[in-house]
């Protein structure tokens, strides 16, 4: 159990060897106490900054050096600069990359490690929009603190490379990648992404036909560009959209929540169609999921980013109707025969043409939700869902719907069946429709009985099977020509014969849908886009970016009421009517044009912003290819031949395992095709921390109270309440946070322990990746055994060295050499509970056995082991065992592999079951030998007394059993 509990061994600090004797009550002058170690903490803060001691050196521009062959770029999760500050839950993953890169730095290796702000979005203008203050202060205060914060813990980031998502000189940049993406298209023959004007070409040469066989060059100028804007990977559309009245913004799925209602605020969230900005990202639904194999994710990961994109084999097939054709997509054509009505979602397009003028004769009123006409139910409820979402929707289990009327015709057979609208279908999944077969599929099983639809197996169940829909295997039935196939054959055979008539064909269906890259808010990026009087956008060029926000005194979002599903969208940005209205010369003389107000997502600036850690200074591009090809790119030689690229370690939340992930590698993908970066992922490898999770307490009504003023008595909690009363309080466990009230600032930790200190306890709490609990008074542990590994070098009482130049005797040195090996690969593993525990053991081992002080070649590796777990108080050891470098470069120690094996092997000997002895032998002995050597020991002789044993069983490696 040691590996896994470092600080409970760190913590016995009343059994502490090493601890100084007399002077009862005095602190002796020279202990590492909390007040110490600041000293020490401030000064080599300051010397790594005045040295560049983190500086990693760039192949070309402005951070040119001599670079190694040996690169590791380490990188953070941005992190969001919140009012709050840290608590110490926050810095978990920021000190093991820390860790992490220290270690690699030890050992030779240039390493990339900084970091920067994603101080765009929603929470800083909700902030703003609260106290009166403009975004950009609250943001940049907000950095200042959180810098300091982190400053504090010492963590070896490149300064230089540091930046914000706000700052001009950075989404520039964005702008302009922005830009590039907007000026390419998706070539499906292909399959990557190209630039816009070979499209035009494409058209002009007559090489590509254009639409419903018109002649190009007969085309007006307003009907090409509409042609190309068709193709383009960005593009507006009149599209339905999440509108939140109750936040002013239009949401991307992601953005909200399983019971419709916005992540940010808790505002219902209702269904509307908008114009809006969308980024094709579909285009790659197949890369995004074939290159999961290339990258070293946690399965986890990939397995929700594989869902998410949703990729289905199936079929396309037509339904007639008097309206036209409904297409519906499925991933069981087998069953066609069993589809006894059709479903649309409520928003699908062909619901307001299909909807019939009256009901016909003889339809059942479960059908028309009590309403006078068919457009009237529609209505009706088409508002009755406007609220839920998707989730929600789909998760109904009262099946509700509308008849519109209307029916469609079975391609299969020629049936008429009736047509659907209801909640449980989904615009932004397929094509909208589906054909419900109630017979294998379950909710349309609860539709069809719920609405008195018949209902016909397809899929022939087990003769024991009493269930209702069955979705299982089976030999096709009441389906015709396919009755005895299997289910995989009987798909094949109706593909062929759909497309053989003219009625459908074989396809691939995703549920990823396009990215909304559009809100309504004032704390983003603008977009570089201006439209004409006839509102043609026009791309803006490069020499035009960045187009910075306008300052405004009201940049409050214009919201309603969060019920009114009515409302219309207004943006704050067309409050700014003189920036809003601008005079340009975009090549044909200068004309009046209008800005886009909307902003970008606030994913936009974090999707990137690896490849601007490799070349931040660069003013004449985002990225240096020299820069980013050293940094980013493939390395085979390393990782194999069909390496992406990418930042070689990532390392933050799972909560971020779709959105952001998803969108990082959408745009990376897209550079990648048009040449501008050398991979085509971003991430490399990836690394999920766990958590850190702390006590928290709520009262009767279950409102949480501050857990620093709990107090416990006799295993029961209270609390004082404003009043004075004293109240009893309950427990429970929870991630630490502000909404629990049981947040606790790194600030006070350091001031109770110093950082070393806090950083140690928190890579020695467990495993990084799962979470762990918080306990303030467990970080004493961690404290003393600082203070062991201080006492090795430096006398407490006068200051001086306490090391000696003697040979270490020969247990120290293989102890040593065993604990170099350890530390070396747990380090290297991320195993940094593990790591300490080991450095925890043989630092007791050098105070118990080296009372009047240890050899300096055992201490000297210890202090270089521990440096990146504890850099301040190492770099202090450092310089006192005589060091005049910092060990910031190393070196780190190297194991003697003849020092890694053990002389003897102890075997503990049982006699009748009872361990009577131990002995001693040569880890090559053989049984023979053991067994001599087993009899010959003294106890064991006398407890024989001259007789043979009854049996002798060696287990190789553990023990001798004697039966006498």
């Amino acid at each position: 159990m040691q590996d896994s509990r470092a600080t409970e061994t760190a913590g016995q600090g009343s059994v502490d060897p090493g601890a100084p004797q007399g002077r009862a009550g005095d602190t002796p002058a020279h202990r590492y106490t909390a007040e110490l170690a600041g000293e020490i903490e401030r000064r080599w803060q300051q010397r790594w900054n005045e040295r560049g001691t983190f500086f990693a050196p760039n192949p070309v521009g402005p951070l040119a050096g001599e670079v190694p062959a040996d690169k590791l770029f380490v990188q953070d999760m941005f992190p969001y600069p919140s009012g709050a500050g840290l608590h110490v839950g926050h810095p978990l993953g920021y000190i093991a990359t820390d860790v992490f890169a220290r270690y690699h730095r030890m050992r030779g290796r240039n390493v990339l490690h900084a970091l920067g702000y994603d101080a765009f979005g929603l929470p800083a203008e909700q902030y703003a929009v609260q106290t009166g203050a403009h975004p950009r202060d609250t943001t940049e205060s907000n950095i200042a603190t959180m810098q300091r914060q982190l400053d504090r813990l010492g963590l070896g980031h490149d300064r230089r490379r540091s930046f914000a998502t706000t700052d001009p000189e950075y989404y520039k940049w964005t702008q302009w990648i922005f830009l590039r993406i907007y000026h390419a298209w998706y070539d499906q023959e292909i399959g990557r992404a190209r630039p816009i004007s070979e499209l035009e070409q494409q058209f002009a040469a007559g090489a590509r036909p254009a639409p419903d066989g018109k002649d190009w060059a007969g085309l007006s100028v307003a009907e090409r560009n509409a042609v190309i804007d068709s193709y383009r990977l960005v593009y507006q559309t009149d599209s339905v959209v999440n509108w939140c009245p109750g936040l002013g913004t239009v949401l991307s799925n992601e953005e909200v929540t399983a019971d419709g209602r916005s992540e940010r605020g808790n505002f219902p969230v209702f269904r509307k169609r908008l114009w809006q900005w969308m980024m094709r990202i579909t285009a790659y639904s197949d890369r995004l999921i074939d290159d999961l194999d290339r990258v070293d994710w946690p399965e986890n990961v990939k397995a929700m980013q594989r869902n998410w994109i949703g990729r289905s084999r199936g079929a396309r097939v037509e339904f007639a109707t008097a309206a036209g054709d409904v297409e519906v997509f499925t991933t069981r054509p087998d069953t066609l025969f069993g589809a006894t009505y059709l479903v649309l979602a409520p928003e699908h397009e062909m619901v307001d043409r299909l909807t019939a003028a009256a009901w016909p004769a003889g339809t059942d009123p479960r059908w028309t939700a009590g309403s006078a006409t068919p457009a009237e139910a529609v209505v009706a409820y088409r508002k009755s869902i406007a609220a839920k979402s998707d989730l929600e929707r789909q998760e109904n289990k009262d099946k509700t719907g509308v008849f519109l009327g209307a029916h469609a015709t079975n391609p299969v057979d020629g049936a008429r069946i009736p047509i659907f609208i209801a909640d449980y279908v989904l615009s932004g999944y397929g094509t909208g429709a589906i054909m419900a077969v109630p017979g294998q599929d379950q909710r349309d099983w609860d539709f069809a009985t719920a609405f008195g639809l018949p209902i016909i197996r397809t899929v022939e169940p087990p003769a024991d099977f009493d269930g209702t829909a069955y979705s299982g295997d089976g030999p096709a039935i009441n389906s015709g020509y396919l009755d005895g196939l299997n289910i995989a054959d009987a798909k094949a055979t109706v593909i062929a014969r759909l497309e053989a008539d003219g009625h459908g064909a074989g396809t691939v269906q995703y549920k990823l849908r396009d990215w909304l890259f559009a809100r309504q808010r004032y704390w983003g990026e603008p977009f570089p886009i201006v439209y004409d009087e006839s509102g043609a956008p026009h791309a803006l060029p490069e020499s035009m970016l960045p187009v910075r926000l306008p300052e405004l005194d009201d940049f409050a979002p214009v919201t309603f009421d969060p019920d009114d599903a009515n409302s219309e969208p207004s943006p704050p940005l067309a409050k700014a009517t003189d920036w809003v209205e601008v005079e340009l010369d975009l090549g044909d003389g200068p004309r009046t044009y209008r800005r886009d107000t909307n902003v970008m997502p606030n994913w936009a600036g974090s999707s990137w912003y690896q490849l601007r850690y490799a070349d931040p200074t660069n003013s004449a591009e985002f990225c240096a290819k020299e820069n980013e090809t050293y940094w980013l790119g493939p390395r085979p030689a390393e990782h194999g031949a069909d390496d992406p690229g990418g930042v070689d370690l990532y390392v933050g939340g799972v909560e971020h395992a779709v959105l952001h992930l998803l969108y990082a590698r959408f745009w990376q993908k897209v550079l990648f095709d048009l040449g501008e970066v050398s991979g085509s992922e971003p991430y490399r490898r990836l690394f999920n921390q766990g958590y850190i999770q702390a006590f928290a307490y709520t009262d009767a009504r279950g409102a949480y109270v501050p857990a620093a003023e709990v107090t416990e008595r006799d295993g029961r909690f209270y609390w004082t309440d404003a009043t004075g009363a004293e109240v009893e309080v309950n427990q429970e466990y929870g991630k630490i946070g502000k909404s629990l009230k049981n947040a606790i600032a790194p600030d006070e930790i350091c001031d109770l322990y110093g950082a070393d200190t806090f950083r140690f306890y928190e890579m020695s709490m467990g495993p990084l990746d799962t979470s762990r609990p918080w306990a303030t008074k467990d970080v004493i542990g961690a404290q003393r055994f600082l203070q062991r590994v201080w006492r090795l070098v430096v006398d407490e009482e006068t200051g001086a060295t306490r090391v000696t130049e003697d040979n270490p005797a020969d247990e120290t040195l293989r102890l040593l050499h065993r604990t170099i090996a350890g530390v070396d690969e747990d380090l290297a593993a991320m195993r940094d509970n593990t790591a300490g525990a080991k450095l925890i053991e043989l630092t007791n081992h050098l105070t118990k056995v080296y009372p009047g002080g240890a050899p300096r070649s055992a201490v000297e590796p210890v202090v270089l082991m521990l440096a990146p777990l504890a850099p301040h108080m190492t770099e202090e050891l450092w310089e006192r065992l005589g060091h005049s470098h910092s060990l910031a470069h190393g070196p780190f120690p190297v194991a003697d592999p003849a020092l890694l094996t053990a002389e003897t092997v102890e075997y503990p000997i049982q006699v009748n079951g009872k361990v009577r002895s131990r002995i001693q032998v040569d880890p090559e002995a053989d049984q023979a030998a053991i067994e001599a050597a087993a009899l010959a020991d003294e106890k064991i002789a006398a407890l024989l007394d001259g007789k043979a044993p009854r049996k002798l069983i060696v287990v190789p490696g553990r023990l001798v059993n004697i039966v006498a």
